[in-house]
């Protein structure tokens, strides 16, 4: 028998990002620890979730934005290498703790169950993918089951580079050809860097010929004019791309750690870490080569509650919570799409935009969840299906067209996370380098070799410094060093090679060196700042 029209629609979102961190130059490099725990616990979860989906016939939909510098990350040969030695280096020291554990059954439960994590994530990485991540997830978006969108070049701040249009169009077209190049096909839709809009936007869009983005609730609240369905319906911006509004509702009960699900005393406590907890000479090995300590990645707490005496991790009782948050989730959407069908009468979409990190990095059991809601959604309720924005659009094409409003997902909802005391600065260095970079441009547009591949990574090296990661790092305190070093170091760089091509000096081995550190868009295209 037939299932009934669904009256509304969930779109999950997931967007991944890491900031473009490869130190050639380096044998280790703390940084780039941010990549390898990404994959282990959300990537390769978030693959081995699809397959399993895959596998049992499930009917779901799910989008994920997979920006150029994560996608740059996991296509890397040196990258894919020092994964991959990192998961060695923690196969081994589960190995250990089994036997440091072994008059301890519920720590020696919890080394096993690190051993068969790490274990499995070899085998996915290595022996079914090749090392090759960004396979895996064409493969599902082929499949038709995972919609996999873009974002700027570099998660460049699109809003605070409106002096130079150039430059905003750089960040969007570059990003359409790095996406081609991975996924065989254009894509469809884009996240925003920080789901940051002004209008105006939307014309480097259409250009790109991106058919839909996110904006946060206010962004649509606040659109001219007033839209008749809020932020259950997109609109269609001036230039044509359709914006979506985030819903608050479900996205508050799955990242906020206090009136969240995360939060749960029998989900992993992320802070506690073996890195910090073990004795230092028995750790020294898998922490860092100067001896500071660090995360390693085994955790074997849980978050208890408000108490420094944690109890340990119960990953089979962490696994059931899972299923009765995923049932309570699903429960609050049915609920919230019978009453907006109601009240609209026409299909409402409810959009639940989430950092990708967010399941597996920070809430270890959120790939679990997801599963759970996804399967529960295909086979325990009939109100609503899950989709993905563009299969929206593409089965209501006849939407309002209104002028969605300035707006950010930061906090307070626009600029102040990534302009204020702590990272101001740093701005009148990205103008003048744009104005350089839009210039010279002009100038060179007919030159060839040595000039075009100077060219080339100018472009790289203002890419690489526009990245809002460092404005973000900054403001928030952590990694400060890395964050203003990465930024003066593309802004000399670049400037360096804009002297040099101005002078018709260019050294060319400064020139390949930066190359070599900085390989971002092989076959990046300068002339968009024409």
């Amino acid at each position: 028998m037939p299932h009934p029209a669904p009256q509304g629609y969930v779109s999950m979102i997931l967007h991944a990002h890491l900031p473009f961190v490869r130190h050639p130059e380096y044998e280790n490099f703390l940084e780039e620890d941010w990549l390898y725990e990404a994959i282990t616990e959300t990537y390769i979860p978030l693959i081995d979730m699809m397959d399993g989906l895959l596998a049992d016939g499930v009917e779901f939909r799910l989008t994920m934005s997979l920006t150029p510098p994560l996608c740059s990350m996991l296509l890397d040969p040196l990258l894919q290498d020092r994964y991959l030695r990192e998961l060695e280096k923690l196969i081994e020291l589960s190995n250990k703790e089994i036997e440091r554990t072994k008059h301890d059954a519920a720590y020696q439960e919890l080394a096993w169950f690190y051993k068969n994590l790490f274990e499995n994530c070899r085998r996915t990485f290595a022996d079914k993918y090749h090392r090759n991540l960004i396979a895996a997830f064409r493969k599902f978006q082929d499949a038709g089951v995972l919609e996999i969108i873009t974002c700027g070049a570099t998660h460049g701040y699109l809003p605070l580079m409106t002096d130079y249009p150039e430059a905003i169009r750089a960040q969007i077209m570059i990003a359409r050809d790095h996406y081609r190049e991975c996924f065989g096909r254009d894509p469809r839709g884009i996240w925003l860097p920080e789901c940051a809009y002004v209008p105006g936007i939307d014309k480097f869009l259409q250009e790109a010929e991106i058919k839909w983005f996110i904006v946060d609730s206010h962004g649509i609240y606040f659109a001219d004019p007033k839209p008749v369905y809020g932020i259950f319906a997109p609109i269609y911006s001036p230039a044509g791309p359709a914006a979506f509004g985030r819903d608050v509702e479900s996205s508050k009960q799955v990242w906020s750690a206090d009136e969240g699900y995360p939060g749960d005393p029998n989900y992993r406590d992320f802070y506690r870490d073996v890195g910090f907890d073990l004795d230092y000479d028995y750790i020294k090995p898998y922490i860092q080569p100067n001896g500071q300590r660090k995360f390693v990645g085994l955790k074997y707490h849980k978050i208890t509650g408000r108490t420094a005496n944690k109890e340990p991790y119960r990953p089979r009782a962490a696994a059931e919570k899972t299923i009765s948050h995923a049932a309570n989730f699903m429960f609050n959407r049915e609920k919230q799409v019978e009453h907006l069908s109601a009240m609209m009468g026409r299909p409402p979409i409810v959009l639940a935009p989430y950092d990708a990190e967010l399941y597996g990095h920070w809430w270890f059991e959120g790939p679990q969840f997801l599963n759970q809601f996804l399967r529960k959604s295909a086979y325990d309720q009939q109100v609503y299906k899950t989709i993905t924005p563009g299969e929206y659009l593409a089965q209501f094409p006849t939407q309002q067209v209104a002028t969605p409003s300035a707006s950010s997902w930061g906090a307070k909802g626009y600029w102040e996370v990534w302009l204020e005391a702590s990272n101001a600065w740093i701005y009148p260095h990205l103008h003048h380098a744009a104005r350089r970079m839009i210039d010279t441009a002009r100038k060179q547009k007919d030159c060839y070799g040595l000039n075009d591949r100077a060219m080339k990574q100018a472009a790289r090296e203002l890419l690489l410094a526009q990245s809002s990661d460092w404005a973000f790092i900054m403001k928030t305190g952590t990694m400060v060093p890395y964050a203003v070093k990465r930024t003066k170091d593309h802004l000399l760089r670049f400037n360096r090679l804009i002297d040099q091509i101005e002078s018709g000096t260019i050294d060319e081995a400064f020139l390949g060196n930066c190359e070599w550190r900085d390989n971002i868009f092989p076959n990046v295209n300068w002339r968009y700042y024409i």
